[in-house]
């Protein structure tokens, strides 16, 4: 398709700008007054967002018919580690200057924590299984493990909601952001459904009706 080089583009441009916009404020001193935090939610939003738009890929595809959107999936996501890469990054090394003594703690003192660990090991085994060598190399297997990519964003979710002391159960606390992205989660699942994917195709491989004007 001729829109497959300007959509690729678009993907990667996108993808980059947070990490070039942080980048740019962090050198210019413009991270609030607490950088290191407004560092690391920035980073944790953005693996988050692309985390949901790569698995908004297959269905955009189901609904469109335009294969291309498929072939984003695999870049998207591994933006997404990146982006969670450097939000564990940000925690390790300038939050905790890599005092394990006081980050092991934490972690077993805050579900926040496990859960973003949870879901940061799971990415990384997916991006490591993500070329072309260790899908051959997995065969059947590799369509196994990355639909764990479902639980991943599960589990950001939920880091989200802890770490941002909401509770989606009661609906109490700060849980705007983390309430539209169980939304958009559950949207997607839903999308992937046999029954409904293949009413989707069906949709869209129907011709439309003539309308006979008299």
């Amino acid at each position: 398709m001729k829109a497959w080089p300007y959509l690729r583009a678009a993907a990667h441009v996108g993808a980059l700008l947070p990490l070039l916009l942080l980048i740019f404020d962090a050198l210019r001193d413009n991270l609030t007054a607490n950088p290191i935090q407004a560092a690391t939610q920035r980073s944790g939003t953005a693996a988050l967002v692309l985390l949901l738009i790569s698995l908004a890929c297959t269905p955009l595809y189901t609904i469109t018919g335009y294969a291309d959107f498929s072939r984003l999936r695999r870049p998207l996501g591994l933006y997404a580690f990146l982006y969670a890469l450097v939000h564990l990054s940000i925690f390790v090394v300038l939050d905790y200057a890599f005092a394990w003594d006081l980050i092991l703690p934490e972690l077993a003192q805050k579900r926040y924590l496990i859960a973003g660990l949870g879901a940061f090991a799971i990415l990384l085994a997916l991006a490591a299984t993500s070329f072309t060598l260790t899908m051959k190399a997995l065969g059947k297997h590799w369509k196994r493990l990355h639909r764990l990519v479902y639980a991943a964003a599960g589990l950001v979710v939920l880091h989200v909601a802890w770490a941002e002391k909401g509770n989606l159960s009661t609906l109490s606390g700060d849980i705007l952001k983390p309430a539209l992205a169980l939304a958009v989660l559950l949207v997607l699942l839903g999308l992937r459904l046999p029954p409904i994917r293949r009413r989707l195709t069906a949709l869209r491989r129907t011709p439309p009706r003539r309308v006979i004007r008299t």
